[in-house]
């Protein structure tokens, strides 16, 4: 990269780095330990969603190479290194995929490296852009990706960042415009409904200061994949999306809506 970094703004709770804490990383501030907390004391099933969604990517990710025969994927809001990051789950079953990582959180440029860790038969690439960039997006792919080939596009969590449904579901279409045929959507968000609890933590976060990120329908959730070939399960509540034998999922399910779609 050659672009200089930001600031790490210290000050205000980012919702990388609060994900990074419920998921039992290190790479995070007072600031998003004590909003993390303060969710938790309201929801505390919002350690489930962390570990439901990041469950989902992987189960998603062995489908698309399993079965989907995709090597290559653009992964949007990519947040701070974990466990079972994308480039880590893709290559352990196609050691020649290719992953491009989109963030815009200046503590994730700081940890690029280990995200732009990659076996050698296959390769990582990282790009500082916004979601909301969709054509950026696309062009920066190309410039490392064969965009004549299906590409798997990973967007776990990032969409409720976008103020305003018809927006959102904009940013998808023009994304998934740029992909060939063959191309699949792997995607999950918060979504209302079930549980007062996550509404009103949520709330409570985007009064914090922090960028806000809004809950919405299961129906509206849906709406990101119209005009998608949608893979059974269909969309629905991500520990119900595949589920891994024995796996044991909370009794009354999770607001966290996710899918995959394969583009005609």
């Amino acid at each position: 990269m050659t672009e200089d970094a930001p600031l790490i703004d210290t000050t205000v709770p980012h919702s990388a780095r609060i994900w990074n804490y419920w998921l039992g990383g290190r790479d995070n501030y007072e600031v998003d330990r004590t909003a993390g907390e303060q969710y938790r004391e309201i929801f505390p099933d919002v350690l489930h969603v962390a570990r439901a969604s990041r469950e989902f990517l992987g189960r998603s990710i062995r489908y698309l190479i399993g079965e989907a025969g995709i090597t290559q994927f653009v992964d949007i809001g990519t947040g701070l290194p974990t466990v079972e990051n994308t480039h880590q789950i893709a290559q352990r079953f196609a050691p020649q995929a290719r992953i491009v990582y989109v963030d815009n959180d200046p503590l994730v440029i700081a940890h690029a490296r280990a995200l732009l860790t990659s076996g050698p038969r296959g390769a990582t690439h990282y790009l500082h852009a916004d979601l909301r960039e969709p054509e950026r997006v696309l062009a920066a792919a190309a410039d490392f990706l064969d965009l004549s080939r299906p590409v798997g596009l990973i967007l776990c969590g990032v969409l409720g960042h976008v103020d305003g449904h018809r927006r959102a579901r904009g940013i998808v279409r023009t994304l998934m415009d740029g992909l060939p045929s063959g191309s699949h959507l792997s995607a999950n968000d918060g979504a209302y409904g079930r549980s007062p609890a996550f509404a009103e933590a949520q709330g409570h976060y985007n009064r914090s200061g922090a960028v806000p990120y809004h809950l919405r329908s299961r129906e509206e959730i849906a709406a990101f994949f119209d005009g998608l070939d949608i893979v059974a399960p269909g969309i629905v509540p991500c520990p119900r999306w595949r589920p891994e034998p024995f796996r044991e999922e909370p009794a009354d399910g999770l607001d966290l809506i996710g899918g995959v779609g394969r583009k005609p």
